[in-house]
């Protein structure tokens, strides 16, 4: 399939031709997609466009826009399924971990579309006759620059909100999931979105450079890498609204008093799903060493179990990785593990099916805190286990990273999970849950090189700050 850029209202090819090719990671002799390979004209052309005609939709009546995102969010439910199996040939999920994503995305658009008609403003009082109150309008011209794993969820994430709150938006997807945010886009624009309000370009990082450096461009909201994000907060002028969501280096804590049955589902769940490839996957299980001989024992049963393969195959629970690179990186870290002293417990690549970019997941005992592979992301399939002796020392292994996104805790102990709450240095914390999993109405972001600090990317009213600016306006009779 040839897709194209949204740009100045029509669906055309890069300005000098370009094209990238995207191909099933689990079939890599089979080509989904024909993307553009964007440049810095193409986004030029998509930012001044939108700035110059976003007034439109910036001046509709927010029930106005509240029930666009309706309509795309009818539109999305409508085609879940066909959506789920394009993502699952592009992507590398499978159809189970689609077929969710698939249907949360109208979720999402519904709840921001609530939005739109909730943002007020406040009055204050003078004494005088006069009148003070804030409004707030939209900031203008948002770059939403978005991920792989969560082609269509993310993206709605960053869209959604940027439409309610009335802005025009230039959505750059990554390169590998171009397909699944051109469904997202057709959705938006069939809905009833203006071409004045919203832009796609496709393309890789050359694209996604001068998105954020463009002069018209008010405020950027990314999600990726903490590499990329730091460039990026290196790149944007001091008058651009920043917000980043970056790595994670996530840990699971498991006390003695856990139930080790939920422990285990947990730690599979949050390191393994999507292969693991999950900003909040848990990368690191905190165990303490009177449960921890039990507790390896059943995650390496539960591990040995799943089944790698194509993600449309029935009975598959563990898709390929998204790409060769992610594949590389993790051959690597297994090397990584070996010269840590930490021992390779479950892997076995002789038994993968071949065609893909497949891969095993990969359970590491004998780590040490300080290890490399308890301390640097690696956004795939490798957990490392960690061995304690009290609650205090798990606490400070969980902290001690340059990290501070999700965190869990498995424990029967009110006092202690309330306890692990407050000490714990990390934006999301999880009782007896997985790492990862978030409700779309409350807020989202880490600390330290997480995340940006000043604005969450997600969650009901702290959401629409973000993407609007506050006026204050003095009345004199």
């Amino acid at each position: 399939m040839t897709l194209h850029n949204f740009v100045a209202g029509e669906w055309v090819p890069a300005f000098d031709g370009r094209t990238v090719e995207r191909v099933n990671p689990a079939r890599t002799d089979e080509v989904v997609a024909v993307l553009p390979d964007s440049g810095p004209a193409d986004v030029d052309r998509a930012v001044s466009f939108v700035a110059e005609h976003r007034e439109e939709w910036s001046r509709t009546a927010p029930e106005a826009r509240s029930d666009v995102l309706v309509r795309a969010a009818d539109l999305l439910m409508a085609r879940a399924d066909e959506l789920a199996v394009e993502l699952v040939r592009e992507e590398g999920k499978t159809l189970a971990e689609a077929r969710m994503e698939t249907r949360r995305t109208p979720q999402n658009l519904r709840y921001y579309a609530g939005e739109a008609q909730r943002s007020t403003g406040d009055t204050f009082p003078t004494g005088d006759g006069s009148l003070v109150l804030s409004v707030r309008e939209p900031v203008g011209v948002v770059a939403a620059i978005t991920p792989w794993n969560f082609p269509l969820n993310i993206p709605s994430r960053k869209v959604g909100p940027a439409l309610a709150a009335g802005n025009g938006v230039v959505l750059k997807p990554s390169e590998v999931t171009p397909l699944t945010a051109q469904r997202l886009v057709e959705a938006l624009l069939e809905a009833g979105v203006p071409a004045g309000a919203l832009a796609l370009v496709q393309g890789g990082g050359t694209a996604g450079g001068e998105l954020v450096k463009h002069a018209a461009v008010d405020a950027v909201t990314f999600t990726g890498s903490t590499s990329v994000g730091r460039s990026i907060h290196r790149s944007v002028g001091p008058d651009v609204r920043l917000q980043l969501e970056m790595g994670g280096k996530n840990a699971l804590v498991v006390l003695q008093d856990a139930d080790l049955e939920r422990a285990t589902a947990l730690v599979v769940k949050g390191a393994f799903g999507l292969s693991g490839q999950a900003c909040t996957g848990t990368s690191r299980v905190v165990v303490h060493e009177a449960v921890a001989d039990e507790l390896l024992r059943r995650v390496r049963d539960r591990v040995r179990a799943m089944v790698v393969g194509d993600g449309l195959t029935e009975g598959v629970t563990f898709g390929p990785l998204a790409t060769a690179g992610q594949l590389e990186k993790y051959r690597t870290y297994l090397g990584y593990g070996s010269e840590d002293g930490a021992v390779l417990d479950t892997v076995d690549e002789d038994e993968l099916p071949g065609g893909g970019w497949f891969a095993r997941p990969a359970l590491f005992t004998g780590v040490e805190s300080s290890d490399r592979i308890a301390q640097e992301e690696i956004f795939g399939p490798v957990l490392a286990f960690l061995r304690v002796g009290s609650y205090e020392q798990a606490v400070e292994v969980v902290n001690g990273t340059d990290f501070g996104l999700s965190a869990g805790i498995v424990t029967d102990d009110f006092r202690t999970a309330v306890r692990f709450s407050q000490d714990v240095d990390a934006g999301v914390v999880k009782v007896n849950q997985a790492t990862t999993g978030l409700a779309m109405n409350a807020p989202f972001g880490g600390f330290r090189l997480s995340s940006t600090q000043m604005y969450k990317e997600q969650g009901g009213p702290q959401m629409l700050p973000f993407y609007t600016r506050e006026k204050t306006v003095y009345f004199t009779p």
